[in-house]
Formats: C-alpha cells, structure tokens, sequence
C-alpha cells in the first residue's frame, strides 16, 4: 500500500485550508474571488508558462475595449488583491494556479491550489504573518495528525513548529553553500537538493531566504533568479528587493512573497523592463495588459503594501511529510495526468 492510500489526503486537504481561512480571517482579512480567465496581468513571473484559452480555435476571442486579445487560465490573484488594498487593506483569495510546466517530477504540478494575501504594510509584517499562518497549520494538523492517518514522527514534527522561523539573505545563502562545497555562483537560482542543505544546516525547520537580486539592476552577467517585476527595492541594500522565498524541509520553496511597487511611474517602468514583459511582447501582447491595474493605481491611488502566495501542494507535501508532491493531493494534475 503506498504512502497516500494510508492518510486520509482528502481530510487533511480540508483541514489545512480551514486552519488556514481561520487564522487570515481572525487577522482581519476579506476574502476575494479574483478571475480565472485573465489577460497577462494574472501571469507570475514566466508568461511562456501560460495556458492559452482559446474559443472555436480562435486565441483572440477575447475583445475587451473592443480589442481582439488573447486570455489566459490564471497563475495568480495578486495584482487584484493589490487592487483592492487601499479600500480593504487585508484581503485574501484561494483558489488554482495554472502552470504549463514542461517536466514530470515530484516537485510540480500544472494545477495546484493557491493561497495568496495582500495588506496595507510591509516586509517584517508579511513575514510574521507567514510565520504565523504556517506554524499555525501545523500546529492544528499535528494535535488531529492521528485521526488523519499521519505518523507520529510527523506529528511530533509539526507540533515542534516553531512560531519565528530562522532568515538568511540570499547573498549568505550562496556563501553558506560554497562553505558547503557546493559549486554555485552568486546570480545562480538555488535547486531543491540545495535549498535541502541550507534547511538542514538551519535545524531541519522553515527556513527564510529574503533580498534577492533586483532583476531590474545590471550586474554584468545574466543572473537566473527570476522575481515579479514589481517588488519593492530595498533602500538599505542596493541592488536587492525587499523579497523572500519560505523554503519548507521536504517541499523545498512553498511561499514566494515581497513587498510591491506602489508608485505607478516606477511600476509602469519595471514592468516595461522586465524579463516577464519582454517574453510577452513575444507573444504578441503589450502594456495593454496590464492597463486596467496601472490605471486603477493612477486613477484610485495606491499605498505600501506587501504579500505572497501560498504554494498549497507544498505546505501539504510538508505537512505529510511525503517526498512527492503527487502524494500531497486528492487530484494530481501533470503533463502526463488530465483527470
């Protein structure tokens, strides 16, 4: 029998999103439902990751402001939720992230559940909050982990969540993984056997990788770490963003979040700069796109705000304490599985 056929994966599904809600609603946060079907502006960071919607064969069905446009299924709520910030200030959305991802691993899916937030605030505000949504769920799943059919070593584990979870930048992650022999250079993304090595190293729990490179600055080389084009620099260190990656034991990289660009000038300047823009002109899109938020920001103002996205499946994977993220969810989808 494997793993999943022994946990009770449905229940423990229900119960992480309920202790999830719970812990955004007592922190005051307004539920919203964001589209599905979306031009470019619900893309993360890799628009060629995109699931193109098409009607009768025709990409560009769409015709809003009486244009011809192509749609999308959604990645993300988050310039939405943004959207929403200055009259709400805590809003929240849960719902499916589409992702055309090429491979089949234990790693991805090509659907998977999101949990994403935006608020009126900044950096150390969304990571205690990260804190405390994960720690948690983990507690509540580990004082039930018996009835849901997870082992007791897991339940230990989670129960032993602890509430402030270690930081490292990303500029001592790379140095912590030279001193670890690992051959790596600064500007390479960070894979999941070393995310692992850096989780170990930092006692086996949630670890915090924050201020990445500014993918708006000129290094002088190519840099792999690919971030939003609309995360906030840092002013005490030049040339990094004010962002962080929840890297989880097991699961690797779970929540992507930052604090974002409120200044519409600067935003309009990023996203025109951006990796993510420029693959888009590829496929035949434009600033248009994103003209119904950089008008909203322009027209209804914005204010500091920050959030993340909660990868779901991976929280779960953690929780379960399983090495596969199929193993993590009732309906697995991936390129080689369409239930």
């Amino acid at each position: 029998m494997s793993e999943k056929n022994t946990i009770d994966v449905l229940r423990v599904e229900s119960e992480v999103f309920r202790s999830a809600r719970n812990y955004f609603s007592d922190q005051g946060f307004v539920e919203l439902f964001p589209p599905r079907i979306v031009r470019a502006s619900g893309a993360c960071e890799n628009v060629d990751t995109l699931f193109e919607v098409r009607v009768d064969g025709d990409h560009k069905w769409f015709e809003p402001n009486g244009i011809k446009s192509q749609a999308y299924l959604a990645q993300t709520g988050q310039l939405y939720l943004e959207a929403f910030v200055p009259k709400y200030e805590n809003v929240y959305c849960v719902g499916p992230s589409f992702r055309a991802e090429d491979g089949v691993d234990a790693r991805h899916l090509t659907e998977f559940t999101m949990m994403e937030i935006e608020f009126a605030g900044g950096f150390e505000k969304l990571l205690n909050h990260i804190e405390g949504m994960v720690s948690h769920v983990a507690h509540a799943i580990g004082v039930r982990a018996t009835k849901l059919g997870i082992a007791e070593d897991h339940a230990l584990r989670l129960k032993a969540c602890p509430s402030i979870f270690p930081r490292i930048t990303y500029d001592r992650a790379i140095e912590e993984l030279k001193e670890m022999g690992e051959m790596i250079q600064w500007g390479d993304d960070i894979d999941r056997h070393r995310e692992q090595k850096l989780v170990e190293h930092h006692g086996n729990v949630p670890l915090f990788i924050t201020h990445y490179p500014d993918p708006m600055v000129d290094f002088g080389r190519e840099i792999e770490v690919e971030k939003f084009f609309n995360m906030l620099p840092d002013p005490e260190r030049a040339g990094r963003v004010q962002s962080s990656d929840l890297i989880l034991p097991i699961a690797g990289e779970s929540v992507g979040s930052a604090a974002r660009v409120h200044e519409v000038g600067m935003l309009v300047d990023r996203l025109s700069r951006s990796k993510m823009f420029a693959r888009l002109l590829k496929r035949g899109g434009s600033l248009d796109d994103f003209s119904w938020y950089i008008n909203r920001v322009r027209d209804n103002g914005a204010v500091p705000h920050a959030g993340c996205g909660f990868g779901m499946a991976r929280i779960l994977q953690w929780i379960l304490g399983v090495s596969d993220i199929r193993e993590s969810v009732t309906f697995p989808q991936n390129k080689e599985v369409l239930i």
